[in-house]
């Protein structure tokens, strides 16, 4: 007698069971590989930005006060005593009626609160300028902290890194940050069928090359999490339990395609049951594809039992997986995980029942992008996910989509 679900939950329950489970560990992470991970903690600026006055244009650096007034009929005339280096302190000092020439991100010399720009001058004899210009305190330079202040939080915890926050905490001199872990991951397909991809041409009858690990994997990618070990496993139930018990020394979170559903050769949720302090949180979710859907934990480590056929396990990716991957290391999930959201007019009808979420792989016509196909196919059949460009959810209290309805997509 196969094993029977649990009582099957809601996708909005599994939603809150994952919403609820602790982030991974923290490490310290080298700055030029912080790139999308989160911050643990608060980040401060640690001195100014800039630390000393710089000038934003190539010019003259000057006292304002002494432009005041000055026009094209009636410009001021100032006394050229020096020269600034870019990186280099300046030696010159700025009194009244002088100038000192400036290169964009040149510090300003003492005297000078401004930079006229070298457009608004004419050079008249060797040391001296005519200005055309008035120019108020401040202008053209970057003062001391006017782009970040010292002390100044610069981003709080549980922002994920983007490029230009690079910039930012390299500016303050921040090399090393405290980031929540990336989880690795190992992929398992289960299954007597399953050969490996590189099974050359013609394939012995009753035999299908892997497809799951490469769809999970990519998909585990995408979330931001690293793929580690890749394993084929046949339908044993003493071998899967060996190679789980392997993996989880030193991955994070294992995913299993195949062996979940209700059947005699289901061997994941005894697996899991199998191993020391072990939960079972999850045993059918009210989804199709992906029903046959098991979440459980040993010893702070998650597994994963998803269904075998390529289209369930990558909705069940999608839908859930995803979206857990990224709530352990930190980030903000997406319920479900895509790559943003449109709107179109539905086609065909899409028929759903009460108590379950559909979700539809979708594809928008060539003659007319503001509407949307819905693609039918069996949860076999790679090429239905493959044609598609994103899918529509379905709620579980409704009874599916007509046509002429607008609808929501999201998109792969």
């Amino acid at each position: 007698m196969g094993v029977e679900f649990l009582k099957v939950k809601s996708r909005r329950e599994v939603e809150d069971i994952i919403r609820q489970l602790p982030r991974l560990g923290t490490e310290v992470v080298q700055v030029d590989r912080a790139l999308s991970r989160v911050l643990a903690e608060n980040v401060y600026a640690g001195e100014p930005v800039p630390h000393f006055n710089r000038a934003t244009m190539d010019g003259y650096a000057v006292r304002a006060k002494d432009t005041f007034g000055a026009s094209e009929s009636l410009p001021a005339v100032l006394h050229v005593v020096g020269s600034v280096e870019i990186g280099v302190q300046p030696s010159c000092k700025i009194g009244e009626n002088e100038a000192c020439t400036i290169p964009t991100g040149g510090a300003l010399p003492a005297g000078a609160d401004g930079v006229v720009m070298i457009e608004h001058t004419d050079l008249i004899g060797e040391k001296e300028i005519e200005v055309y210009k008035p120019i108020a305190p401040g202008e053209n330079v970057l003062m001391v902290g006017d782009d970040i202040s010292e002390g100044e939080l610069l981003f709080k915890a549980g922002r994920q890194l983007k490029s230009q926050d690079l910039g930012v905490l390299t500016a303050v001199g921040i090399t090393k940050l405290k980031a929540y872990k990336i989880p690795r991951v190992a992929i398992i397909s289960t299954g007597n069928e399953i050969v490996p991809p590189e099974i050359p041409s013609p394939l012995p009858p009753a035999v299908v090359r892997d497809i799951n690990t490469y769809v999970v994997g990519g998909l585990t990618a995408l979330a931001g999490s690293s793929v580690g070990d890749r394993v084929l496993v046949p339908d044993d139930l003493g071998k899967l339990s060996i190679f789980v018990k392997k993996v989880l020394e030193n991955h994070d979170v294992v995913l299993i395609s195949g062996g979940s559903s209700v059947g005699s050769r289901d061997y994941t949720l005894r697996v899991i049951e199998s191993l020391p302090d072990s939960e079972i949180l999850v045993h059918g979710v009210g989804m199709r594809p992906g029903k046959p859907t098991i979440f459980g934990v040993s010893n702070g480590k998650y597994i994963w039992g998803l269904p075998g056929q390529p289209g369930s396990v990558t909705m069940v990716m999608i839908a859930l997986v995803c979206p857990f991957l990224q709530h352990i290391q930190g980030v903000d999930a997406l319920f479900p995980f895509r790559l943003g959201t449109t709107e179109g007019i539905l086609t065909a009808p899409v028929a759903s029942v009460h108590g379950r979420e559909d979700y539809v792989p979708v594809r928008f016509p060539e003659r007319d992008k503001n509407f949307v196909e819905p693609i039918f196919g069996k949860s076999g059949m790679i090429k239905t996910l493959a044609s598609s460009e994103g899918f529509i959810l379905i709620p579980e209290h409704s009874e599916g989509y007509e046509p002429g309805q607008k609808v929501q997509v999201y998109l792969f």
